[in-house]
């Protein structure tokens, strides 16, 4: 058995490392897709010009903030759209909400978990843990929650929620402060150095690629020392 390590939390990503997925958002289908169910709800645009329209609006108030890695919350972008594109009165914030998932569903090619991660928050499940995710809450917890990831952890951080993204590590940092943790105690697994493992280290946490947690972690009895949580 390998030195085992000093760890009393987990922090995992979300996208390639618990959940496998592949979204094509620049097919003219997802966008037809959803222009011609806008137009039940009062929403007349076509395809090409929901699609320019929803790029345009992205970048344009993602380069408003002041955060060198900004991130918007994609249900703005429709609510936005759905306003401006109406034909009878709507409520704008909920048709956004509802524009976002079809236009996931619209985009979305596959979509599974990784049994191996799966695995490993059945083996560890007696230590808390939290995801830092580039990713959308209005989508992105109901794939966690139906995907069957949802249950494991104790918290939940996307990028959506506060307007900037990974690799700014303010998301690791209120990921130590939700699990009251020093960041020499806790081990942050994914799969993108620049996102995953850079940022936490250069916080003083432990980090691992998700191939190399499988791997390892899998294969040993416990990688963990036994610890106040009771891993062992």
């Amino acid at each position: 058995m390998s030195e085992s390590l000093q760890v009393k939390g987990m922090i995992f990503d979300c996208y390639h490392t618990l959940i496998d997925i592949s979204t094509d958002e620049s097919s003219f289908y997802t966008y037809d897709s959803l222009s011609k169910w806008l137009k039940y709800h009062g929403v007349v645009i076509d395809a090409s010009q929901l699609m320019d329209e929803y790029k345009s609006r992205a970048v344009s108030m993602a380069v408003s903030t002041a955060e060198t890695y900004p991130e918007i919350k994609v249900e703005d972008v429709f609510e936005s759209i759905c306003r401006d594109f109406s034909i009878w009165d709507i409520d704008a914030v909920e048709l956004g909400v509802a524009s976002s998932l079809l236009f996931r569903s619209a985009s979305l090619r596959k979509l599974e978990a990784y049994p191996q991660s799966m695995r490993l928050l059945e083996k560890y499940q007696d230590l808390p843990k939290c995801i830092v995710s580039n990713g959308q809450r209005v989508f992105s917890e109901p794939e966690l929650r139906f995907l069957g990831f949802y249950q494991y952890f104790d918290h939940i951080i996307f990028s959506s929620d506060l307007g900037y993204k990974k690799p700014d590590k303010r998301l690791f940092e209120e990921a130590l402060d939700l699990l009251g943790l020093e960041a020499s105690e806790v081990i942050s697994i994914g799969d993108t150095p620049e996102n995953d493992i850079d940022p936490p280290q250069e916080l003083g946490m432990q980090t691992m690629h998700i191939y190399d947690a499988w791997e390892k972690m899998l294969s040993e009895e416990s990688m963990f020392e036994e610890n106040e949580y009771g891993n062992d």
